[in-house]
């Protein structure tokens, strides 16, 4: 399954053109970047904080790395990834670890330099407006690269994957967190029907923004498949892929090196 093909690209379930996408994508969060932290806590019953503590886990920052979180939005992935790198014992030679927070959506970033909780990483937590499909970074430049819940709200995934690869230098590590496909029919019934009647309900209750919500909904289900995905990465380059799935295939974090 592809999302870009023959100049078209799928916005949740309608086809559009794909110069298109970027455009409407950027709607939905401008729509949404003012609730954004709010939903997903409500959303998900606060599991997203979990997923994004296990995938902490399986990146272990250190101090002296440089991370590249894409499409990361008000910046919790970038700012768990600095603050675990802190907990680790650092030589006196070894500055502390940094992160770039790169997303096409301004509101978003700025949304996230409004959290309190950010302040104590001013300096090491740079935020920067660009597009996942052509970043606007030097190559072999980051230790690490996240992208979480981001990816599938791209136009061209396969050339955000070749822009994850050239980014990162050689052993750097690629992960990507985002919905993925239940493993058992009696989950995904069980999730179609919370998340096609819940979510948009509370988009609309909470954000006054049913549409956007519905759209988020939809993007999920035209995602690849775990094996499929992982096959993309490995066709970008990527060496050792794997993916984890997190509650059942709700979730799951793709993972790969750069050799």
């Amino acid at each position: 399954m592809s999302n870009y093909q023959d100049g078209q690209a799928s916005f949740g379930f309608r086809t559009v053109k794909a110069g298109d996408k970027a455009r409407l994508v950027r709607g939905v969060f401008d729509s949404v970047a003012s609730r954004y932290d709010l939903m997903n806590d409500l959303m998900s019953g606060g599991v997203h904080r979990i997923w994004k503590s296990v995938l902490i886990d399986r990146i272990g920052p250190q101090p002296g790395e440089t991370l590249l979180d894409v499409a990361g939005g008000t910046g919790d992935v970038a700012a768990a990834f600095l603050a675990r790198a802190d907990e680790r014992p650092r030589a006196d030679e070894k500055p502390p670890a940094n992160a770039t927070l790169c997303d096409i959506n301004y509101e978003m970033l700025k949304a996230g330099e409004r959290r309190a909780d950010m302040a104590q990483y001013a300096g090491r937590l740079r935020r920067v407006t660009g597009d996942a499909e052509r970043l606007p970074f030097p190559g072999r430049s980051a230790d690490a690269y996240t992208i979480a819940f981001g990816i599938r709200n791209v136009t061209d995934i396969d050339a955000a994957l070749s822009e994850a690869f050239r980014i990162l230098k050689p052993g750097g590590r690629f992960f990507c967190l985002e919905f993925s496909h239940p493993i058992t029919e009696g989950l995904q019934k069980i999730y179609d029907a919370y998340s096609f009647n819940v979510i948009p309900w509370l988009g609309e209750q909470v954000a006054d923004d049913r549409a956007s919500y519905q759209y988020l909904v939809e993007s999920i289900r035209k995602f690849p498949g775990q094996e499929a995905f992982a096959a993309r990465i490995r066709k970008a380059g990527f060496a050792r892929v794997k993916y984890e799935n997190l509650t059942g295939g709700v979730a799951a974090i793709h993972s790969g090196w750069r050799i």
